[in-house]
């Protein structure tokens, strides 16, 4: 029942969305962070009635460790598709998704996440791959925060995969600090019962940040192992509420 509400609401935001095509076509000429903002605001909006459809209870941790002032790196252990609810309902404006390539071939949520800055990762090219990462960088220099997942792929195990340390050179170049973002249960809500969404209790935690510029040396060409371990304590502290 769930999964039949979420996608009527989807059909229907799809038709109601398209003058606001036309119109973010414009401002995105004028004023490109604008309305990366405002797209970004539209999607929010959907995404918690998605959530709201689909029986999700999401608890949100560590609101006072979110960047308002601006860009950052937020590092997120991917368990699942609602990873990108989560995060986009609790993100600060503006902030961009690192997502896997095939994203980039949905329809109406590619649209969107293009419309925010999102990039499209395609991890069997490592030009193409670098490329991304810079385009991530010059983001972060101007303002916009960026999400993304170093394990690199979705993890199905109870143990968090090994952190890509190349995820990091977006907060070393852009002098942004990293924000450790912790998730469970997003899996259960639909990765584990496809195509059926179940109603689940998710949480997010946002640890405090990491600022780059005051490690060592030695810390920060390691900082992808002290990120996944502070991420893997708090998801299996949060564990234990759920």
């Amino acid at each position: 029942m769930r999964t039949i509400l979420v996608g009527i609401f989807l059909l229907f935001y799809g038709i109601f969305t398209i003058p606001m095509i036309a119109v973010e076509a414009v401002m995105k000429k004028i004023d490109p962070k604008k309305s990366a903002i405002i797209a970004q605001k539209c999607v929010r909006a959907g995404f918690k009635i998605i959530l709201f459809l689909s029986g999700v209870k999401l608890t949100v941790k560590g609101k006072e460790n979110i960047i308002r002032d601006g860009a950052a790196l937020y590092t997120y252990n991917h368990r699942g598709f609602f990873d990108i609810l989560a995060g986009y309902s609790t993100a600060p404006m503006p902030t961009a998704f690192i997502s896997k390539q095939e994203i980039g071939k949905i329809p109406l949520l590619s649209w969107w996440m293009k419309q925010m800055n999102c990039l499209f990762l395609d991890r069997d090219d490592i030009k193409q791959g670098l490329a991304t990462i810079l385009q991530g960088i010059e983001f972060m220099k101007n303002g916009t925060s960026v999400y993304i997942a170093p394990e690199g792929t979705r993890n199905k195990g109870d143990e968090l995969l090994e952190f890509h340390e190349a995820s990091f050179k977006l907060a070393d170049k852009s002098k942004c600090p990293v924000v450790p973002v912790a998730i469970n249960n997003t899996d259960e809500v639909l990765e584990k019962h496809i195509p059926w969404i179940h109603s689940q209790h998710v949480i997010i935690e946002y640890c405090e940040p990491i600022y780059m510029d005051q490690l060592e040396r030695a810390d920060r060409k390691h900082i992808g192992k002290t990120v996944r371990d502070i991420i893997g304590e708090k998801v299996k502290e949060n564990a234990k509420e759920l």
